[in-house]
């Protein structure tokens, strides 16, 4: 009998060392939502200022995370009405037209135009399709014309550059699309998920060790007025009472300051910013590659409309 008793003590101090207090915080929780509890221990001003500005970032990194998360899907651009074979996604536009070339015939431009795909399929861009689709058109051109036909087609000839230039374009696109991967997608994810959930454990734990203390005034307060005094008569709690609730207080005390350590150093990190100027950066950079390509290839096109253009006027003026 007597082991029977002294295991049964040994299992109820187990359960008020570890589940109770998680029971009390509970149990207090419940009745706080439903209005069944005294005063609640309030936080500081600092603090509650802090939650606010760590959940405004939070929210910032996630909708933002939302939009340029497509910088990661190489066809977030391409268009889905178009349909493209295995031969179209197989040679790049550069290598299509150095095998075009070499081709001295029009059987041989076809082999040239549908030579045997790449290991690596073609990206599907917008820029890469546009391209494939120029260079589909200059082939055409060129097949339809007269053999010996000269000059060369004037817009089988720009259509031919515009698709080496869009090529180029879209090599920049994917070239920005790495940068911002790798140094804004990755930085603002490990944010939201490492250093914001720093900063949420420890407001998690300034929430239990506020309930906990809350739970533990309530429990005295009962147990006083279970004797038939005032419950909000302080100087009625034993000496035992009053230290076991300074120590939860010390307690949350500890905890408040951690967690405002954490979320300081959340808010305060230059990393976010570094991120968006690195995503800036990396917008830049393709922007301008793309205006040195067009701005390269527009000449070239308005010199061929205008040769054109005086051709055409010379033919009408002749007739």
């Amino acid at each position: 009998m007597d082991k029977f008793a002294a295991f049964g003590k040994n299992v109820s101090s187990a359960w008020n060392t570890t589940v109770t207090p998680f029971a009390q915080r509970s149990i207090h929780s419940v009745k706080e939502q439903l209005g069944q509890t005294g005063e609640k221990t309030q936080l500081p001003p600092e603090y509650v200022e802090l939650e606010k500005r760590v959940d405004a970032l939070k929210e910032v990194h996630q909708k933002l995370l939302a939009v340029t998360n497509q910088y990661s899907k190489e066809a977030y651009d391409y268009p889905p009405n178009i349909q493209e074979s295995f031969t179209d996604l197989g040679k790049s536009i550069s290598e299509k037209v150095s095998l075009l070339s070499h081709a001295s015939s029009p059987a041989e431009a076809q082999a040239a135009f549908t030579a045997p795909p790449s290991a690596k399929p073609q990206p599907k861009t917008f820029n890469h399709a546009i391209a494939r689709a120029s260079l589909a058109g200059s082939q055409l051109l060129q097949q339809s014309s007269p053999v010996g036909q000269s000059p060369e087609d004037p817009l089988a000839n720009a259509l031919e550059k515009y698709a080496l230039a869009e090529e180029k374009v879209g090599e920049a696109r994917l070239a920005q699309d790495q940068q911002i991967q790798s140094r804004f997608l990755a930085g603002w994810t490990t944010t939201l998920n490492t250093n914001l959930q720093f900063a949420a454990k420890a407001r998690r734990s300034v929430e239990a060790s506020r309930l906990t203390l809350d739970a533990t005034k309530a429990a005295k307060r009962s147990q006083i007025q279970a004797r038939g005094m005032n419950p909000d008569d302080e100087s009625a709690l034993s000496e035992e009472a009053r230290a076991e609730i300074e120590a939860k207080e010390d307690e949350f005390v500890s905890q408040v300051e951690e967690a405002q350590s954490v979320m300081k150093n959340v808010l305060d990190t230059p990393e976010p910013l570094r991120n968006l100027a690195d995503l800036i950066a990396a917008q830049l950079e393709y922007h301008k590659k793309s205006y040195d390509v067009l701005s390269e290839l527009a000449p070239y096109i308005d010199q061929l409309q205008v040769d054109q253009e005086a051709e055409y006027r010379k033919s009408r003026e002749g007739a």
